[in-house]
């Protein structure tokens, strides 16, 4: 890269937060979909007069948008969507991630120094005083809870059909459901098969979600269970009797001694027998550079805003903690997707 390009470059660093609330806003004022939907392009004051926003407001916004290259002029000073507006304007992940990053993270990222500097997510105090996001979540307000669930439940509902499959491969009667959440893989094991039981392990606000969402349901509601744990308590204890042990994107909300801690919990009670999965949107094993620019992107949110001290993992580094809490790695599965999951199927030695 030249000098001269390599400034360039530099600057859409500096100014990367203008560029980003400019697309935002673009999205949410209707000037996205405006364009999107005309053929011909918009001039300036068609936008304005269609969306009631002053010409002002309208033109400093697609000079940007022009200069990112989201949009672009044509003759007329008519302007229409670039393939990069047309992503924002379409992709699902694209929009999911727009809205995480705005509603969820981004005033709590100007506090990444300090916790990069204390492995304390001290951008969380924009909600509110708890040592982790999980803690607090149900109280936050509505519009940062949907983000956050619309982002959760993006990178990991559409995995669960091909998961199903695996997990029952050896009919399993009784699932532990570790890290629960809302109920989603409760909900969906249980229709998928009548005779299996899932206990939910999970903190109070998530149990609180996922009863709400399960109740609902009459035919699986009897099969469900709901189990209180902190998993950073030293003397918290995950029982034994399960078939299979299921954690799905779940290891991430910790850091490498923590995975390990969880794991040694497991392997405690649960018979040798058993199966523990665990599915993960790993960095090195992505199709898609826009899916492992995602993840990455990602690890900081953990860092300023989740708990201060765990990330998205590559395969390689989870392996590494599996092997050194004493459990093998025996089949591993590569599920299709716009973001690539990979289940890890592991053993007590």
């Amino acid at each position: 890269m030249k000098a001269i390009r390599a400034l360039y470059e530099a600057q859409k660093v500096a100014f990367g937060p203008f560029v980003f609330q400019t697309a935002h806003t673009m999205l949410e004022l209707g000037i996205i979909n405006l364009l999107h939907k005309g053929e011909k392009g918009q001039t300036i004051e068609e936008i304005s007069d269609e969306l009631k926003v002053s010409k002002y407001g309208v033109l400093v916004l697609m000079e940007m948008a022009e200069i990112a290259e989201i949009v672009e002029k044509q003759e007329g000073n008519r302007y229409r969507l670039t393939k990069i507006g047309y992503f924002i304007a379409r992709d699902e992940m694209t929009q999911i991630n727009i809205k995480f990053t705005q509603d969820v993270c981004y005033q709590g990222l100007f506090f990444l120094k300090e916790s990069i500097l204390t492995g304390k997510p001290v951008g969380l105090k924009v909600f509110g005083d708890w040592k982790t996001l999980y803690e607090g979540l149900s109280s936050f307000p509505d519009h940062v809870k949907k983000a956050w669930f619309d982002f959760d439940h993006y990178y990991s509902d559409n995995s669960f059909d091909d998961a199903l499959g695996i997990i029952f491969k050896n009919a399993p009667k009784k699932i532990f459901d570790i890290g629960g959440n809302t109920g989603k893989w409760a909900i969906a094991s249980t229709k998928y098969n009548e005779e299996v039981r899932v206990d939910i392990f999970d903190l109070p606000g998530q149990l609180k979600l996922a009863k709400q969402n399960i109740e609902k349901i009459d035919s699986i509601k009897d099969r469900v269970s709901y189990n209180q744990i902190d998993m950073l308590d030293p003397d918290s204890e995950i029982p034994g009797g399960a078939d299979v042990y299921w954690m799905s994107q779940f290891l991430d909300c910790f850091s490498e001694a923590e995975i390990e801690s969880i794991l040694l919990k497991i392997k405690k009670n649960a018979s040798k027998e058993a199966s523990i999965y665990i599915m993960e949107t790993f960095i090195d094993n992505q199709k898609f550079p826009a899916a492992t620019y995602s993840l990455v992107a990602t690890s900081l949110y953990f860092t300023t805003m989740a708990n201060g001290n765990s990330k998205m993992y590559t395969s390689t580094a989870m392996k590494y903690i599996i092997e050194k809490a004493g459990f093998k790695c025996v089949n591993e599965y590569h599920l299709h997707g716009e973001s690539f999951h990979t289940i890890l199927e592991i053993k007590i030695l």
